[in-house]
């Protein structure tokens, strides 16, 4: 996806400079699930003393309100205080100097839970107008070897991404192709497996890793051949009982 373009403002943008007693003003880009991602780094900004206005896509403020800065659905007039600083969310880890093993990683993301009958959540397709969604998502032909309910918002009618974090919070585990609801599960500490292919997978899950420094719940599935999400789906139903009694025991995960 490409990055929204640089907002006209005027005031200056943050390039690492002391945010003790400043204000800072942080604007969205990509998807929802990048802005998921970066979502982290409010609760960062504001213990370093910032007045921080955080500006999201209106599907994410709900679900961002107890992040505790300043949150603004990014569209239309937005009024707010003027800030000393803008940034980008995404610029967020290079001008906080993030490493993979600073990642602040503890689950930032809450919701009350909606009780589920079937226990396993299942996101098959991502984003039609994403660049790479043809090899990552699964195909509609294609049958699950697990029982598990459809996370898409066409199926569980949920609103926006709060509603569907209450459904994700009854779950015992998600399983998700690379798109936002997996980024929701990670951040929520929700165990997530994440189905990834083989051609094009996103930088943010690295080259051969079967974990995420990103989200610790997170087991990645990566395909050996291009197509072949059978045999990944086979291996994560036999790994659905260890995900299953994750909560409960964590030694387990």
């Amino acid at each position: 996806l490409a990055a929204r373009p640089r907002p006209v403002v005027p005031f200056p943008q943050w390039t690492g400079e002391p945010l003790d007693g400043k204000a800072l003003a942080v604007f969205p880009e990509q998807g929802f699930g990048d802005q998921i991602q970066m979502a982290r780094f409010a609760p960062v900004l504001k213990a370093m003393g910032c007045d921080v206005t955080w500006l999201c896509a209106p599907a994410l403020t709900a679900l961002f309100q107890d992040l505790g800065v300043r949150v603004l659905a990014a569209a239309g007039a937005v009024e707010f205080p003027d800030p000393d600083y803008w940034c980008l969310a995404m610029d967020l880890p290079g001008l906080l100097k993030i490493t993979p093993q600073t990642i602040p990683s503890t689950p930032y993301l809450g919701a009350s839970a909606l009780p589920q009958t079937i226990r396993v959540g299942m996101v098959r397709r991502g984003k039609p107008s994403h660049a790479n969604d043809a090899v990552r998502s699964l195909p509609n032909d294609l049958t699950l070897p697990f029982a598990a309910l459809d996370l898409s918002p066409e199926q569980s009618g949920a609103r926006d991404f709060a509603e569907t974090a209450r459904i994700i919070a009854g779950l015992d585990v998600v399983v998700s192709v690379d798109t936002a609801i997996a980024h929701l599960a990670g951040a929520m500490g929700k165990p997530c497996c994440l189905l990834l292919s083989c051609q094009g997978a996103d930088w943010r899950w690295f080259q051969s890793r079967t974990d995420s420094p990103w989200y610790p719940s997170m087991r990645l599935y990566r395909q050996a051949a291009p197509g072949d999400w059978a045999t990944v789906l086979r291996a994560v139903a036999d790994d659905l009982p260890r995900f299953q009694a994750w909560e409960t025991k964590p030694e387990l995960g």
